[in-house]
């Protein structure tokens, strides 16, 4: 005869082992034993986390639909904001970010965020490998400008909104938005009409100032780096985004497509970063 005590007993150690269990499925796979009460942790896959950088006239949710997909497959992610006021000011604030996340980090630049991540990751062991995104490259004295002029084929400049600002104490600046009119095609061609609409209303501007001032820093010198090239971009010309990926040695996949490639094509740019992530464990 079964107590009541006993019956209760064994319900609990069954509970405590199924909890014990569902918890530990959450941070990795569980190896069982032959012995059904001893669970023994198997070694989990340690990926590193994939840091998203925006760049001008964007946000961190154009990142919406690469980080389903990396989530998708196991990889942590942060998206970061990027103030866009210039590269140290803005390498600064993700170093802050980089110094808070543990373990080994694969940095990703979309456009001017591709000069925010070059000063940033530079000097940083943790950061294991760029990917730079229709971004740019600059060397240790160049500019987001004068690269863009380098070859002919940006559109950008007769699309642009200038806002000028001032700041609390008294120095002027100028901020640059695209025109929301022209925003579809300058910027998001390959991407459905209404998303483009929302993406022009919710874009983010960049000081002027911040695509004139030069690099100090250039992680692709000394760090591994992968490079998404888009044939159809309006903003960073194809020829120049060719001229950058090569000097860096990067390794390329060419798509035609927009500038917005994070956005028209989630999947390739998610396959190139885990490819980066893959090769540099």
């Amino acid at each position: 005869m079964v107590s009541i005590k006993g019956v209760k007993r064994k319900r609990l150690v069954t509970s405590a082992f199924v909890t014990a269990a569902a918890g530990a499925a959450a941070f990795g796979t569980f190896a069982v034993s032959a012995n059904a009460n001893a669970a023994v942790p198997a070694h989990p896959v340690h990926r590193p986390t994939i840091v998203l950088e925006h760049g001008a006239f964007a946000d961190a949710s154009s990142w919406n639909g690469v980080i389903e997909k990396l989530r998708a497959d196991g990889y942590p992610v942060v998206a970061a904001a990027d103030p866009l006021r210039g590269p140290g000011a803005d390498a600064a604030s993700l170093r802050s970010l980089l110094h808070h996340i543990q373990g080994p980090k694969i940095l990703v630049g979309h456009s001017y965020g591709g000069s925010v991540i070059s000063e940033a990751g530079a000097n940083d062991p943790e950061v294991k490998a760029l990917v730079y995104v229709a971004a740019f490259l600059p060397a240790p004295g160049e500019t987001a400008l004068g690269l863009t002029n380098k070859y002919p084929g940006s559109t950008l400049p007769d699309a642009l909104d200038p806002v000028p600002f001032t700041t609390p104490d008294g120095a002027t600046g100028t901020d640059l938005y695209i025109q929301q009119d022209k925003f579809h095609h300058q910027f998001a061609a390959d991407v459905p009409a209404d998303q483009a609409a929302l993406m022009a209303a919710e874009q983010r501007p960049i000081a002027q100032s911040a695509l004139e001032e030069p690099a100090t820093a250039a992680a692709w010198q000394s760090k591994p780096s992968w490079d998404v090239i888009t044939t159809e971009d309006l903003n960073i010309p194809p020829a120049v985004q060719r001229f950058m990926a090569e000097r860096a040695h990067a390794h390329t996949t060419e798509v035609a497509a927009s500038h917005s490639v994070a956005v028209s094509h989630p999947g390739l740019v998610a396959r190139v970063i885990e490819e980066a992530a893959r090769a540099t464990r």
